[in-house]
């Protein structure tokens, strides 16, 4: 989840797993971003044999939950809280569960245990804010012993999901540049021009400019004209190690009085005609590819990630703002409302920022000649390379703070 701040702020301490106490903690490195509120925290039975744990910390902050096997018991971890003072018996009200164990998993991440006196599983979870606070809520409920076993994890999975345990020095950021559509999935189409195609022209000039600078270093989620379902273009972002996602894309639309390009965020909900236009779109190209959008997001894990986005939804802002910027600056011709947000399946990764830009409308004749034309396409590459030149600079200078 801090990958980007390794990349460009500092470096992992080669320290190794902190051991868990069970009695009140002493003293640690820790630089949490948030406090555990011990008097309104608690861990209780629920009616039924199950198990409900609360926590309230003084801010929000990435986290997860899973549960592990022999011995069986639940894992909490965040990004990071500060357990200085709490007491982790006093937390613990239950039969069911216990006893509670406190620690630090890896410089950057606290962890919470609880040993599971029967079988369960997480029935909910999920963390609200709360004025300058939050609430954590998790719910387990009794499962039988297959149906446990079905669930956890083998093994603490802290290797491949946590920061690793030794020293990594600052590399290039790398930047996935997606482009959009492809095979089955053309996009929009007028006077002989294909979105899919032009998009991976520019995607692959982006991507070459980009690996010119020598700071910065691009990945393609595709580069060829083949069909990518857009949860996958994510996979493979994350695959290559991606410290943000840079979707591209060109739409059509009945009339041509639109005209330049735009910056897509996240968003709950599309709050225009064009951004709602856009996320038919998108759903449009996985089912013409035969994908099943009803069950893209685990219940569970969707939860999870929520709070994760309280880092890379204001990072992916601050893209969105530097790339407008430059591509002004750099003469790219830009839609009188630059900056728009839409629920776009593309931008929901929550480990790392991602953007959409939709650098013209293949509708708009003048729209068309820029985009066909390579010293106008150039303006736009120079535009896109500038602006997250910017944004990783003031990422960089921010890190140092959110460590306070």
């Amino acid at each position: 989840m801090r990958r980007l701040r390794r990349r460009i702020a500092r470096t992992v301490k080669p320290i190794g797993l902190a051991l868990l106490m069970a009695g009140p903690l002493a003293a640690q490195e820790f630089t949490g971003l948030a406090r555990l509120d011990a008097d309104e925290s608690a861990v209780i039975d629920r009616r039924g044999g199950g198990v409900e744990i609360e926590l309230a910390l003084s801010q929000a902050v990435p986290w997860r939950v899973f549960t592990l096997d022999a011995p069986r018991r639940l894992v909490l971890d965040f990004s990071e809280v500060d357990w200085a003072g709490a007491d982790p018996a006093a937390l613990l009200s239950a039969d069911n569960a216990g006893p509670v164990r406190l620690g630090q998993a890896r410089p950057g991440w606290s962890r919470l245990v609880l040993d599971l006196a029967a079988p369960m599983s997480v029935d909910s979870a999920g963390m609200r804010v709360e004025g300058q606070g939050a609430r954590l809520t998790v719910i387990l409920s009794p499962v039988s012993e297959a149906d446990f076993a079905a669930t956890a994890r083998a093994q603490d999975p802290a290797g491949t999901a946590l920061p690793p345990p030794v020293a990594e020095a600052p590399g290039p950021l790398v930047v996935a540049i997606d482009a959009g559509h492809g095979g089955v999935d053309p996009g929009a189409m007028r006077e002989g021009l294909v979105e899919a195609e032009l998009m991976l022209r520019l995607a692959r000039e982006t991507a070459d400019a980009i690996n010119r600078t020598g700071t910065m270093r691009a990945v393609l989620t595709r580069d060829a004209d083949a069909f990518v379902p857009l949860t996958e273009r994510m996979t493979i972002a994350r695959a290559a190690g991606a410290d943000l996602l840079l979707s591209l894309h060109a739409d059509a639309l009945e009339e041509d009085e639109a005209s330049g390009g735009s910056v897509y965020t996240l968003s709950a909900e599309a709050l225009d005609r064009a951004s709602s236009r856009m996320v038919e779109r998108h759903q449009r190209g996985d089912l013409l590819g035969g994908v099943d959008l009803s069950r893209q997001d685990d219940r569970v894990a969707t939860a999870l990630m929520d709070l994760a986005r309280l880092d890379t939804a204001p990072q992916s802002e601050r893209l969105a703002q530097a790339l407008v910027a430059a591509l002004e600056t750099a003469g790219a011709h830009l839609n009188s409302r630059p900056r728009r947000s839409a629920p776009l399946a593309v931008l929901n990764a929550a480990d790392f920022p991602s953007v959409l830009v939709e650098v013209g409308f293949l509708s708009n004749a003048g729209d068309r000649a820029r985009l066909t034309n390579p010293t106008s396409r150039a303006r736009i590459v120079a535009g896109l390379v500038s602006g997250l030149s910017a944004w990783a600079a003031e990422e960089a200078a921010r890190a140092p703070l959110r460590r306070r």
